[in-house]
Formats: structure tokens, sequence, C-alpha cells
């Protein structure tokens, strides 16, 4: 049986791995993250996932998982915040609103590739000016994509998830495990 090899250095797409009970390890090659023009958010996450399992692939044997997430507010996509004010300004459009978390994901193995995608609906809570300004000097928003973690201490500020509650941590996890058996 191939080893997983996943192609990200996320703490918590590792987590999620470890709490599956899925034997892994890492290995990561750089990938450039820009969005193309005109390219949809989905065939953004895809795209990257696909690049990343690629970059990250070395021999047949191996079976890499690539991923990408980003969390989508009408047709506007926030990945990682470049700053706190960048950070503050997701926050500040997201609160009282419904998005999309959209994750896309690729198996790379001998045989190609594997592309697919979970999407998870996310209701903020109204957040007020000075909630936001204590979430952001947590620093935790910081490497997340739209500057949150529905883990972390945003949790409370989430009042309803319609989907993969993992997608939204980074990984569907029930997504890569039906993938993920269905090649080893």
């Amino acid at each position: 049986m191939p080893s997983l090899i996943l192609a990200s250095q996320s703490p918590r797409r590792k987590e999620i791995l470890e709490i599956a009970g899925i034997p892994f390890r890492v290995r990561v090659n750089p990938v450039e993250e820009v969005r193309r023009p005109d390219e949809s958010p989905l065939n953004y996450v895809k795209r990257l996932a696909r690049e990343k399992a690629n970059a990250a692939w070395q021999r047949p044997g191996e079976l890499v998982l690539g991923a990408d997430t980003v969390v989508v507010l009408e047709d506007r996509v926030f990945e990682k915040p470049r700053d706190q004010d960048d950070a503050r300004a997701m926050l500040t459009l997201l609160s009282g609103r419904e998005h999309l978390v959209m994750t896309g994901i690729c198996f790379r193995h001998a045989s190609g590739n594997i592309v697919d995608h979970a999407e998870t609906r996310v209701r903020f809570s109204v957040l007020s000016q000075s909630e936001i300004d204590d979430y952001v000097a947590s620093n935790e928003p910081m490497d997340k994509a739209g500057a949150y973690a529905i883990q972390g201490l945003a949790s409370k500020f989430i009042e309803a998830v319609d989907g993969c509650y993992f997608n939204v941590m980074g990984l569907p996890i029930s997504l890569v495990y039906r993938h993920w058996k269905s090649v080893v």
C-alpha cells in the first residue's frame, strides 16, 4: 500500500489526518499561489491542489495529497490576510453574513490525478468593531483563509455550518478518505 504524502505544512491538515487515523508524512515543494484573471474560485482551488500534489510527487508508487482552501463571499476570494488591516477588512465583510468555504483536493498517483472539491456554507454572527479588533490582536487570523479559525477563538462567531466542518478547517476528511480508499 502506498504511503500518503501530504503536500502541505498546514498544522490543521496534519491534525485532521491524524484524528482520522490516516498515516502520512509531509513533503512540500513551493507553488506560486496566485489567482489567474477571470479564474473562478472553484477552478482556482482545484488548480492549486493539483499543482501542489504534482510538485511534491517524485516517483511511481507514491500517493500525494494536495489541497487548497479559500473563503468566498459573493465571488470575492479571501485567502490568508496580508496583515492585520487586511484581516480586519475580511472580518468586517464576513460579519453578519453567510459565505462559502471551498477546498480543492488532488491525489497524485502513478496513473494520474484525482481532483475534487468540497463546499461548506458558514454564517457569521454580527461582530462589533471591538470584537474584530480583539480577535485580530490575538494573531489567530493571520495564517487562516478568510482570517478566521472555526476551531479556535472564532468559534464563538459562527452561527451555522452547512456541510463538512473539517472543510472549514482546511481538509474535507470524508471526501479525502473516499478517494484515498479508491486508490490504496
